[in-house]
Order: C-alpha cells, then sequence, then structure tokens
C-alpha cells in the first residue's frame, strides 16, 4: 500500500472518530484533504475491511472491527497500568525477569518488562513478536486462541534451539495440556539456557487479556524453584483480575462449575501440576 494512502486510513478514523452521527463522503475529503475520488477507493477497502461502515444515507462511522481493535487496545493498556505494581513486586520477589504479553492482531508481543537481579542472557525488545510455538507466552495465547493455534498447526514451523517442538500433533498435545494446566512452560524451546513460564490474565468478561511471562536461567533450576515461580506468578495474575474487577474465581472453579478459557488460579494458588 502507498503510505499515503496507509495514513490517510488513520486521517479517516480521526475525522469519524469525531462524528458520532458519521461523514459523508465530501466531508471525509475535506476533513483528510484527498480527492474525493481518491477517498472513495480508499473507503472502499476500509468498508470491506470492516473497519469503517456505512449507513443508508452513505454516512459513514467507525465499523466494528476498529471498535473491537479499539476495546483491546484499551483493555491491554488497563491491565498494563494497574498491573505495574504487582509486576514490579513479582520480578522483586523472585529475582527473576518479569514480562507482561498481550495480543496485537495476530502477533504477541511484550509491552512492559521488569528487572530482576538475576542477570538473564536473553533481551527481548519490547514489541517484538514472540514465537507462538516456542515461547511460554507464545504457546499460551496458541493454546486459548483458536485462530492462532490453526494458524501454528497449519505452517512448518522453525526449530530454534534442539528442544523447540515443531511437529503438529506434539503442538497440538502440548497446546492441549496447556489449557487444562491453565499455564505455559518453555523449557529453552525458544531460546538456549532460558526457561519460561506464562500465566494468563483474564478481564472482567472471562477473555484472556494478557499474560505475565518469568524468565529464568534453566542452570540449578529444580523443581522446588519451577513450583515457587509457578505459583507466585499466578498469585500475581490473582491480584491483577482483582484490581480489574474480575469475580472471585473460586466460584467458578467450584465443582460442577467449569472456568472460562485462560482462567487462573485464585489466591492462594492453585497446587502446580508438573508436565
Amino acid at each position: 500500500m502507498n503510505p499515503d494512502r496507509f495514513l490517510r486510513t488513520f486521517d479517516v478514523l480521526d475525522a469519524l472518530a469525531d462524528a458520532p452521527d458519521g461523514l459523508r463522503l465530501t466531508e471525509i475529503s475535506q476533513a483528510v484533504g484527498a480527492p474525493v475520488s481518491s477517498t472513495h477507493n480508499l473507503l472502499q477497502t476500509m468498508l470491506a475491511a470492516e473497519i469503517i461502515a456505512a449507513t443508508d444515507d452513505l454516512h459513514y462511522t467507525v465499523g466494528p472491527r476498529a471498535v473491537r481493535i479499539g476495546i483491546k487496545i484499551m483493555n491491554s493498556l488497563e491491565v498494563r497500568t494497574l498491573g505495574r505494581r504487582h509486576l514490579e513486586r513479582l520480578a522483586k520477589t523472585l529475582g527473576n525477569d518479569v514480562y507482561l504479553a498481550v495480543r496485537v492482531g495476530d502477533r504477541i508481543v511484550y509491552v512492559d518488562r521488569f528487572r530482576g537481579t538475576q542477570a538473564v542472557s536473553v533481551n527481548i525488545r519490547i514489541g517484538d513478536s514472540l514465537a507462538l510455538h516456542a515461547t511460554a507466552a507464545g504457546k499460551l495465547y496458541a493454546a486459548y486462541e483458536d485462530d492462532l493455534r490453526a494458524r501454528v498447526l497449519a505452517r512448518p514451523q522453525r526449530r530454534l534451539t534442539s528442544t523447540t517442538i515443531t511437529e503438529p500433533e506434539l503442538l497440538e498435545a502440548e497446546f492441549d495440556r496447556i489449557r487444562q494446566r491453565g499455564l505455559s512452560v518453555s523449557r529453552e524451546e525458544g531460546y538456549p539456557g532460558i526457561f519460561g513460564i506464562a500465566v494468563p490474565v483474564r478481564d472482567a468478561a472471562g477473555t484472556m487479556a494478557a499474560a505475565i511471562h518469568v524468565s529464568a536461567l534453566s542452570a540449578g533450576l529444580d523443581t522446588a524453584r519451577e513450583d515457587e515461580l509457578i505459583e507466585q506468578s499466578q498469585r500475581t495474575a490473582a491480584d491483577i483480575q482483582d484490581d480489574l474487577g474480575v469475580p472471585d474465581l473460586a466460584e467458578l472453579d467450584s465443582p460442577g462449575t467449569a472456568a472460562p478459557a485462560g482462567a487462573t488460579a485464585t489466591k492462594p494458588a492453585a497446587r502446580v501440576t508438573r508436565r
């Protein structure tokens, strides 16, 4: 897409966001400073993608897809804001690097990082895409988000380390195991020498709003320490959910009641089941 045309889509959305009743083609053309013909072509493309919508009398408004994306962005920002003090405390308590990951379109990215006292040799930049088949946070999202799961299983996956899971049948079993446990573990699958765990953070609607990811050096990591990392991460997720106003998960976890996808343990943390 032409860079000017790409940027103009945001100009259109910006204009429509300030017009609750919508705008006509000529009004949008004037607002974005583009000819009517090219504006019309752009609007047709945006209509097809549901970024905008059109009324019967040809007033254009913000579309359902743009609204959904906006809601997701606001939810992720809310989680980031409310979660900071809890994640900072988790990094201080464990001494390990702690990340907050969210979904942006078809990508899973880190939006915040909190350094621990134990140096880890891998430096993952904020905003970089995470491997859906190899990182703890990536696998967690692929396990719970059906469209991401389908995309991973439909494509050949690159072997990043000697322990990376690449076979579709093994990946599918891994995703099923993650959903059953409610957490994801990466044992040097994304980066040599790095152990990672990820647990979901739910919003009030029961969907996964974010993932808490803790990275640690595999060397010297024993079963007791792994369990501590998992339990502390689950407690932190429950604390953030409290701040988000998520109902007490104890009721959801009661006999005969199925917890929503992405549910994390309530406080105190659930007993850890090992892979």
